[in-house]
């Protein structure tokens, strides 16, 4: 089977080839990044998936698509970027599926499309996205939906992750796992909020799983490890990974936010990126839990659970020596 990924050099796509690598007999892999690979390079090529030449030509004798380029971070400027890479990354993607004859697209969307503080929303809640990152990407779907429309016969995935962590991630739950085993970790509000997440080494597992059992028609699913822990629940799992106490101050949100602004005043004056922001600290204590009975009724089966994910990242980051120092930044 021919898989070529867009955008496969970061996180996720790093993960992704790793595990078809396993099984090199039955899959020959492509990818068409902006950036070289760190562990892939031999089947990387550079090519932007704005440029429609080079996605035609990219495309060439693919079986199935997997489509992870994006811009996702909180802080891109100016924000058109956003639409230009996910959206008209979409388009372009779809048009040279067409030239080439393939009709199957995996695409990495995002749960950011329901927007915040939603109530457990599953597959068929409404969208209702709150920033740019979360718009675009409602926007790319919404292009998948017009062209599965008039393309029936295609076979179409959409996959809205959670948060995903895991082993070289830096990004936002990189930097809490950091905080709360430094004993320095102050906890803004109660600690009652649920907090979905995604053990990469599961995620890259289900993308698999869709490759090598075709389905039918426009699907879509959001992908979360159950069951979701609140911050105390996650501080309390930390501890015991790491086996020392970690006390956790609690502030009120309000101060948090004011904090936040504070951070987003001093970013602008200063022209730097600040690691908090009034963003991040909404996001912090926004309840973030979804729903994915569809997944996990699907017939796929995680090999991780949601705590050995958190432990195997944090014995990976903060218990063994590291051999290197790759990492790969996200939110």
């Amino acid at each position: 089977m021919k898989i070529t990924m867009i955008g496969a050099s970061g996180f996720i796509g790093t993960r992704l080839l790793g595990l078809l690598a396993e099984e090199a007999s039955q899959y020959e892999v492509k990818n068409i990044d902006l950036q070289p690979s760190h562990f892939f390079n031999d089947v990387t090529v550079i090519g932007d998936v704005r440029n429609q030449q080079e996605i035609d030509e990219g495309l060439k004798g693919a079986d199935v698509v997997v489509l992870l380029a994006a811009q996702h971070r909180d802080d891109i400027s100016p924000v058109s970027l956003y639409y230009d890479t996910n959206v008209g990354g979409m388009e372009v993607t779809l048009k040279a599926m067409e030239k080439n004859g393939c009709k199957r697209i995996i695409f990495f969307s995002s749960v950011a499309v329901y927007g915040l503080n939603k109530k457990n929303p599953d597959e068929n809640h409404p969208a209702d996205p709150f920033n740019h990152y979360g718009k675009s990407k409602w926007q790319a779907e919404q292009v998948l939906q017009r062209w599965y429309e008039s393309h029936t016969d295609w076979n179409i995935n959409i996959i809205r992750p959670t948060v995903v962590f895991g082993e070289r991630n830096r990004g936002n739950v990189y930097n809490l796992l950091k905080q709360i085993s430094s004993g320095k970790f102050l906890m803004v509000g109660k600690g009652e909020n649920k907090k979905s997440m995604a053990y990469v080494g599961n995620i890259v597992a289900f993308v698999k799983f869709l490759i090598d059992n075709v389905s039918d028609g426009y699907n879509v699913y959001n992908y979360i490890d159950k069951p979701d822990n609140n911050m105390n629940q996650l501080v309390a799992h930390v501890s015991n990974v790491l086996g020392k106490h970690i006390p956790a101050t609690h502030f009120p949100y309000w101060l948090g936010m004011l904090g936040g602004y504070g951070f987003d005043l001093l970013a602008k004056i200063t022209g730097k990126k600040m690691t908090v922001s009034s963003v991040r600290v909404k996001k912090f204590c926004a309840t973030t839990e979804f729903d994915a009975t569809k997944v996990h009724t699907s017939g796929f089966h995680a090999p991780y659970t949601l705590d050995e994910g958190l432990a195997r990242t944090l014995e990976f980051e903060f218990v063994h020596p590291r051999t290197d120092d790759i990492t790969f930044k996200t939110e």
